[in-house]
């Protein structure tokens, strides 16, 4: 499997595709590979969830939607794989541009963005251990802590930082 394959199978359909038809489209799409496909798939998506594990990053989520735990971190992860390798790219080198994203999905029809994406990193090892009986090899999804400096909850600080996103998500 190649990053370009790759990229086609996680990217979503729309700006607002819910996170439920997203993953059904993915879990059909990997259910169509070979169990050697779906380890590389695994291994490009664990490389993805890892290169975006940044403070940087993480606290643009928090701008967003005071993100706060580890796991609500790999699930904003997850959310900008599926937005596609151009946005992604863009965001994890410069998490503040993820505020010029023109549309966003939202859950239940609240009025207000829903950049998560509950175990939509699980589906290629649920499939995998469907077929086989087996796990795949457990690959962590980032160092102990991220990289880069911590950011700061003050809101002072955050506006400085982040002014793209402090304008369109205030607080």
């Amino acid at each position: 499997m190649t990053e370009t394959e790759f990229w086609q199978l996680v990217t979503r359909e729309t700006a607002t595709q819910d996170q439920v038809s997203l993953a059904d489209n993915l879990k059909a799409k990997l259910e169509l590979l070979s169990d050697e496909d779906l380890l590389e798939f695994d291994k490009i998506f664990g490389q993805q969830m890892r290169k975006s594990y940044f403070w940087s990053v993480w606290g643009a989520a928090y701008i967003i939607t005071g993100c706060d735990s580890e796991y609500a971190f790999a699930e904003f992860r997850c959310f900008l794989i599926s937005l596609g390798q151009d946005w992604y790219e863009k965001v994890v080198a410069s998490p503040d541009d993820v505020a010029l994203l023109p549309e966003w999905p939202e859950k239940d029809g609240y009025p207000y963005p829903y950049p998560f994406l509950d175990e939509y990193d699980l589906i290629a090892g649920q499939i995998f251990e469907d077929r086989t009986g087996d796990e795949l090899p457990f690959v962590p999804s980032g160092k102990a802590t991220p990289q880069g400096k911590k950011f700061t909850t003050k809101k002072k600080q955050l506006k400085l930082e982040y002014p793209q996103l402090s304008q369109r998500f205030p607080f």
